[in-house]
């Protein structure tokens, strides 16, 4: 549900931990708010880059934090957060993803029931894929929270999640527990779980994810955030491109066309929508380091051929990039509009590709692997919807997001690296060690309905 009711902030001083942080879309959706947070992120890169970020991270196993660290954790952290990986939730294949689920769903009930750590971990083992464990974590760390002295057994506060679509049904199986089972202390939550379109919130991407938030009871009844922008239909940008075109199936630039149509402007609950944000919106104007994309341009995505053999899914520079994944990399760029000539522009740069997850210009990627932390992170406007809703706060100015990053000095960074690798320079042995984590795949799943013809 939306709420059109005044906001009302719930929290005197939020604090977030940001479990899975990843490279910290979380943390800059937060540090554009003014809440604090602390991730914990295991993938060496992404550290890297949260440092010289300058975010406040600990390099490590989220479950090995909860199994061996969690009484050194901020007692204030008072709301839990993440998006714990979802590779075996898939629902293609033969059931496998299925299998998982209810897997999955039978821990929740023992976890809620109050089984041992010890007990769970050891029929964990048995498991197949070990990741399946993972989305379980958020949970645990609720537990753990009221049982922790450092904490004086205080529960969370708030509880945000999110994942691809096909996680949501055990998030509704998570609200079902939270709202009437409750946590082994009797501690109950009121919670919303629902599937959003990034670009509803001024995302120029189109990207689904399943969102849970979470509010202790007593706290008030929590809402989702209310959409900002319009909905990317393809099918109606198909018909009014090729009305434009004459019958030619060739993607418009023409501004006229790309126009909304709507009998006069559109509204959800009295709020006039936007026009959803396009590629060409976001990249056209200098800022920072990035030059500026003033020329048109087409974008050939690495996946989607939507019907049209020999053919990816191709956008303009008025349309809103398809999914922004790993393969973001892989993405060819023409800056012309007929893709028959053989010369080819640029492909995206890494500060583009962030600009598209709605990063701030000159985030400060760092490490291997760059295109992948950019396609698995929580696009920051978005998640600053999330955080706001979450906590009765203001809707929040993407415009906070479109400033150049400043990025840490030498010397925080070494700072920050110190406390969470154990070292200003290097990780130390209390860091994951790079064999054993699984290899890094993208947790974002192309939205079919916003494929291009």
């Amino acid at each position: 549900m939306t709420s059109a009711a005044p906001h009302q902030s719930i929290l005197d001083k939020p604090f977030v931990l940001d479990l899975f942080a990843g490279p910290g879309g979380l943390d800059v959706a937060g540090h554009s708010l003014d809440i604090p947070s602390l991730g914990i992120e295991w993938d060496r890169s992404a550290c890297l880059t949260r440092y010289a970020a300058g975010l406040d991270t600990l390099h490590a196993d989220v479950s090995a934090v909860r199994r061996d660290a969690f009484e050194s954790l901020p007692p204030e952290i008072n709301v839990l957060a993440g998006g714990p990986p979802c590779q075996t939730y898939s629902v293609a294949g033969k059931g496998a993803g299925r299998k998982a689920l209810e897997e999955v769903k039978a821990y929740i009930e023992r976890l809620m029931a109050g089984d041992s750590d010890e007990t769970i971990d050891r029929d964990l083992k048995k498991l197949s894929d070990p990741r399946t464990a993972m989305v379980l974590e958020p949970l645990r760390y609720a537990i753990q929270a009221t049982r922790s002295h450092n904490r004086q057994k205080r529960p969370y506060d708030v509880i945000v999640l999110e994942q691809v679509p096909a996680v949501e049904a055990l998030w509704h199986h998570y609200a079902k527990v939270l709202e009437t089972t409750g946590l082994p202390d009797g501690t109950k939550y009121e919670v919303v779980v629902d599937v959003l379109d990034t670009e509803t919130y001024g995302v120029p991407q189109t990207r689904s994810r399943a969102v849970l938030i979470a509010r202790r009871q007593g706290l008030g009844q929590p809402f989702l955030p209310e959409p900002t922008h319009l909905a990317y239909e393809a099918k109606d940008w198909n018909r009014r491109a090729e009305r434009a075109t004459s019958g030619v199936h060739q993607p418009t630039l023409d501004a006229e066309a790309s126009a909304p149509e709507a009998a006069g402007p559109p509204k959800t609950d009295g709020v006039v929508l936007k026009p959803w944000k396009s590629m060409g919106e976001v990249l056209a104007a200098p800022v920072g380091t990035h030059p500026g994309r003033r020329t048109p341009f087409l974008v050939r995505s690495n996946y989607g051929s939507s019907g049209i053999p020999g053919r990816r899914g191709v956008r303009t520079d008025q349309q809103p990039a398809a999914t922004v994944t790993g393969r973001i990399s892989r993405f060819v760029v023409f800056e012309h509009l007929d893709e028959r000539v053989v010369r080819e522009g640029a492909r995206f740069s890494m500060n583009e590709a962030g600009m598209l997850q709605s990063f701030p210009p000159d985030y400060p990627w760092s490490g291997t692997a760059q295109a992948q932390q950019v396609g698995n992170a929580v696009p920051p406007v978005f998640g600053a919807h999330l955080l706001s809703a979450a906590l009765g706060l203001p809707t929040p100015d993407p415009e906070d997001l479109r400033k150049p990053w400043q990025p840490a000095t030498v010397e925080h960074r070494a700072k920050l690296r110190s406390h969470g690798c154990g070292a200003g320079d290097a990780c130390t042995a209390r860091c994951p060690r790079p064999e054993d984590q699984a290899p890094a795949r993208s947790s974002a799943v192309p939205r079919k309905k916003a494929s291009v013809r």
